[in-house]
């Protein structure tokens, strides 16, 4: 189906007050990219399956109350990034790992995930990934695997365009250089 199609099926159901016919699109439209994009922050799949769980409770809440003032999908990343990076955070804190090594430690979890299906370049490209600060990692994870447009990402980030092209600037020099060391 037809992104296109999707978001103006939506906002027709939303103007009709069809919430659950909304929803269901909503889910049935975006569930896999939306799954992609938290998989490409919080690593592992089960962490994956528990935030995709937690965005979709959340639009599930508040979708009779979504203005269209913006696209739904910008809706929608921002609620996802927004619960994946709320999960980390938390983990981090209860994580036996000191905080600074949690991205190491996922790093290191990605040789052993069996959802993992790279191959060698693909894994030094993703422990490349994990280097980076968070927010240089999300932009270059929207940018570069999502192809997402930089005036939507402000819109999901709620960052200037300018912002988001130099984080993704960095991101690209940071992840070069690891990949000439390895």
């Amino acid at each position: 189906m037809n992104a296109a199609i999707s978001e103006n099926k939506i906002s027709e159901f939303l103007t009709e007050n069809k919430i659950s016919e909304a929803f269901d699109l909503i889910v049935n439209q975006y569930k896999k990219q939306l799954y992609w994009h938290i998989r490409k922050i919080v690593i592992l799949h089960e962490d994956t399956d528990d935030v995709l769980q937690n965005t979709f409770i959340k639009v599930w809440r508040y979708l009779e109350n979504f203005k269209q003032d913006s696209k739904i999908y910008t809706w929608l990343y921002r609620i996802a990034t927004n619960e994946a990076i709320t999960f980390i955070n938390n983990k981090k804190k209860k994580s036996e790992e000191p905080i600074e090594n949690y991205e190491y430690y996922l790093s290191n979890t990605l040789e052993s995930d069996e959802y993992f299906e790279g191959n060698e370049a693909q894994l030094i490209l993703q422990k490349a990934i994990l280097t980076l600060p968070e927010k240089q990692r999300i932009v270059f994870n929207m940018k570069y695997f999502d192809e997402i447009k930089y005036e939507d990402m402000s819109e999901i980030l709620e960052t200037s365009t300018g912002a988001l092209k130099a984080s993704y600037h960095h991101a690209v020099k940071k992840i070069e250089s690891f990949i000439k060391r390895h």
